[in-house]
């Protein structure tokens, strides 16, 4: 395929895939090689340049063509997002806490919060923003980590784009706690705490 015909041919792609592709799935549907793939990606980023609406865009593990972020308000009002997929304050601090900690227990997540975190937890589950990563220990509580949909949802390549923790101020009687936790999962250096 000829450069030319492959940047058409992954915006195509991009356009129709309901979900990010990754490099290597690019590369088997376009028939082409990473450097290929990789070149063609830029100079169809290139195409979508900032006047226009549209952007090429590197999330959750794979590539997207999608609406620019700064026009999410008027692409709300054409997708009318039913007030069930807005996330709740109480969904968005656990979806945080998981991000930064993962993976991580119920009842940890419950002691960082401060509050029970069954309900949260399992709708979180339900709409697959969060997804099982093992057991503590032998038959302990279920860990969880977030998903791709998370990643996606929230415009992130992968749990390196998360904002520093040190933008948060952490106070309470858990926050030592919470920032060996950090420290340990390497969110958080010795320096910062």
């Amino acid at each position: 395929m000829s450069e030319i015909a492959l940047d058409r041919a992954l915006e195509a792609l991009l356009f129709l895939s309901p979900e990010p592709l990754s490099i290597v799935r690019l590369c088997e549907l376009a028939e082409s090689s990473p450097g290929e793939v990789q070149r063609a990606l830029a100079v169809l980023g290139a195409r979508y340049g900032d006047e226009s609406g549209l952007e090429v865009a590197e999330i959750a593990g794979g590539w997207v063509v999608r609406a620019r972020a700064e026009l999410g308000a008027v692409c709300d009002r054409l997708r009318a997002r039913p007030p069930d997929e807005r996330l709740s304050p109480a969904a968005i601090e656990t979806l945080a806490v998981i991000a930064y900690l993962e993976p991580i227990s119920r009842p940890e997540i419950a002691r960082v919060r401060g509050v029970s975190a069954e309900a949260t937890v399992g709708s979180l589950l339900d709409r697959g923003m969060i997804e099982e990563a093992g057991r503590v220990g032998d038959g302990g509580a279920m860990r969880y980590r977030t998903t791709p949909a998370f990643q996606e949802r929230f415009g992130l390549r992968g749990s390196s784009d998360l904002p520093p923790i040190t933008q948060f101020e952490l106070s309470g009687a858990e926050a030592e706690a919470v920032r060996q936790r950090l420290r340990d999962a390497g969110h958080l250096d010795d320096e910062d705490a």
